[in-house]
């Protein structure tokens, strides 16, 4: 018994049955112009529904009264693009306004039945009734007196449950609404997942180059190279905390230009930073990298500082041969270390994929893995 009382207990069900009851005032002040032509204000709906801006009032107010606990209604509050969304709203508003009837019918005339049920039980006279009409009182009736109540709380959910299916269904978004929703979402999650490449990048470049120099020093036991290896670790803590301020202002502002993010003409940075952890890096870099294309150059920056970072973490105390050439239209970039023993397991996947990644959405293509006797990522991009 509850369960059928519930829907009468959620406010949702009599914001519906007020968004229900508005055209109805549309009618009610017509019929006190014209009583004999009710059917006027239905005639008006259609030249009305045919206006963009009305759709985006009818979504609106569809929204707040149907829907109003839901985030995601599946109702759209943008006015009409095209003929089909012009005819949806006019179908829409006719149809509001039948069920709307329907439900002032039902919620004036069942309370009305239901008194005259329960006189009719008592046995005074009746009074005129033009839809139930009760010759003869009898007590009877009394057990009939709450049917028309329960069939007007009915009406009233039922009602609210046909004309939110309805409001789905007519204000709904286009297929070209859903096709912009669609590239939007695609377009945030390749943002969240380009963020997530560029904390791990620069996150996980520095605190690699922190634990391996602090390794060393520890090893050593020479205060000089203490002095030296603490200097790199403040110089690279600082390094990746501006590379965080980067990534954070990147979620905090949506339109900060992506020109902030490093190059790779800062490329002696990363170099200089994998020479303090002790590791010899032969680096050859030649073209004009300065006018490499923004993201070309950028995505190339991370590439880098990814190759590197591998070098670090798996092949700790290995040179490095790193080679980075602009020419003819394309950027190669090449990275090289001897094989450590044992191989590198699956603790290189995910920086591994991410220099995939990045290639690969450039529309370039790059080679991880053994190649004579070394350990090889070689990445060529397009500079057009």
């Amino acid at each position: 018994m509850v369960r059928y009382l519930r829907p009468l207990m959620r406010g949702t069900t009599y914001t519906r049955l007020l968004h229900l009851w508005v055209p109805v005032l549309l009618v009610s002040v017509w019929l006190f112009i014209d009583m004999a032509r009710p059917w006027v204000p239905a005639l008006l709906m259609i030249p009305v529904g045919l206006i963009p801006a009305v759709r985006r009032g009818e979504g609106l107010q569809a929204r707040f009264m149907l829907t109003p606990d839901e985030s995601d209604s599946g109702i759209s509050t943008a006015p009409s693009a095209t003929w089909g969304d012009r005819l949806r709203t006019v179908v829409w508003l006719e149809a509001r306004m039948l069920l709307g009837a329907v439900t002032t019918f039902l919620t004036v005339w069942m309370p009305v039945f239901a008194v005259d049920l329960a006189e009719a039980s008592l046995g005074p006279e009746q009074h005129g009734n033009p839809v139930l009409r009760i010759a003869e009182p009898h007590w009877g009736y009394a057990f009939l007196a709450p049917l028309p109540l329960i069939v007007m709380a009915a009406a009233v959910v039922g009602l609210g449950e046909l004309i939110t299916v309805l409001a789905r269904r007519l204000l709904g978004p286009s297929a070209a609404e859903r096709l912009a929703a669609l590239e939007e979402r695609t377009e945030r999650l390749l943002e969240r997942n380009r963020i997530a490449r560029e904390l791990h990048d620069s996150i996980g470049h520095a605190l690699t180059v922190a634990v391996v120099q602090a390794g060393a020093a520890r090893a050593a036991g020479d205060p000089a190279f203490t002095d030296r290896a603490l200097g790199a670790i403040e110089e690279t803590g600082r390094a990746a905390l501006e590379d965080l301020d980067r990534v954070l202002g990147i979620l905090r502002e949506t339109e900060r230009p992506a020109s902030s993010r490093p190059t790779l003409a800062e490329a002696d940075r990363l170099l200089e930073s994998a020479r303090a952890s002790g590791t010899k890096v032969d680096a050859e870099l030649s073209g004009p990298l300065a006018d490499v294309p923004g993201p070309v150059s950028r995505e190339g920056y991370r590439i880098l500082q990814e190759a590197l970072t591998n070098v670090l973490r798996h092949a700790d105390g290995v040179p490095a041969r790193v080679r980075v050439a602009v020419a003819a239209g394309r950027l190669d970039l090449e990275v090289r270390n001897p094989l450590p023993v044992p191989l590198p397991g699956p603790g290189r996947g995910s920086g591994l994929r991410g220099i995939r990644e990045r290639a690969a959405l450039l529309g370039g293509r790059a080679h991880t893995g053994p190649d004579d006797g070394d350990w090889q990522v070689h990445v060529e991009l397009p500079l057009g």
